[in-house]
């Protein structure tokens, strides 16, 4: 099945646990996704980025000074170096020594627990390609035998969709929108996405409608406010992604 086939074969929940378990937690631990399990999610985001030595890993910033003990760029260092590092500490002490994992260890835990996964590619700046490609190929080996989980690749960054539809154009696709830039439609449907993940305050009836006439399925992030979450049910969106996996039942 190619990505463009996936529209009408839609698996994923709609409710997703951001970085794992949004805030309760360390973003992008092992440790957030299993606080999320406990919440009820079955399904999580998560950012994928390449050390300097080719390991995809989960962070979400450039740096790593706001959630390690490490500093400076955090693709500029091998796996050995950040591998060591606290991930944990910074957001409590009960969460002191949780490390970064790779997205090979993630796609083991989703796959023991029977949850999906979207992958949020963030390259370096400057390696958008090759970390398309990297996840890629990382996510198309280890879901090759898992294939009704197969998770949803994301970006914001053209490139990073381009490097993964590349290298592996039977895993679905999704374009990341802060804004309505000219040419978003043109760009998803060239690189074959099967959806629109957008700041959620970008979608009303007409741009909801406007996606699916194009045959692309909606999702929206961030959105942690009763009042945000039901105006987007009324939509119908296809995907809901919250740091508020204690406010939000899963399954409502």
């Amino acid at each position: 099945m190619i990505a463009g086939d996936r529209p009408g074969n839609w698996p994923y929940p709609r409710w997703i646990a951001h970085r794992g378990a949004g805030k309760l937690a360390p973003e992008n631990t092992l440790a957030a996704f299993r606080l999320g399990a406990e919440h009820g999610y079955r399904m999580y985001e998560c950012d994928a980025k390449l050390s300097a030595d080719g390991v995809v890993f989960l962070l979400h910033d450039a740096t790593l000074d706001r959630t390690t003990n490490g500093s400076g760029i955090a693709g500029e260092h091998d796996w050995a170096t950040l591998s060591q590092l606290d991930a944990g500490r910074w957001h409590s002490h009960a969460f002191a020594g949780e490390a970064l994992p790779t997205l090979a260890a993630v796609a083991r835990h989703c796959q023991a627990h029977g949850h999906w996964l979207n992958i949020e590619i963030k390259p370096t700046p400057g390696t958008e390609l090759a970390t398309g490609r990297a996840v890629a190929q990382l996510a198309a080996q280890a879901w090759a035998r898992d294939p009704e989980r197969t998770p949803l690749l994301t970006s914001f960054q053209p490139d990073a969709l381009r490097g993964a539809k590349e290298t592996a154009p039977q895993l679905p696709r999704g374009l990341l929108l802060d804004t309505w830039w000219d040419g978003w439609l043109g760009v998803a449907h060239s690189l074959e996405c099967v959806a629109i993940v957008c700041n959620h305050a970008l979608w009303d009836a007409a741009t909801v409608a406007r996606a699916r006439e194009a045959g692309l399925r909606t999702l929206a992030y961030t959105v942690n406010d009763e009042w945000a979450a039901q105006r987007l049910m009324d939509f119908g969106l296809d995907g809901i992604i919250t740091d508020r996996v204690d406010l939000f039942p899963p399954g409502r």
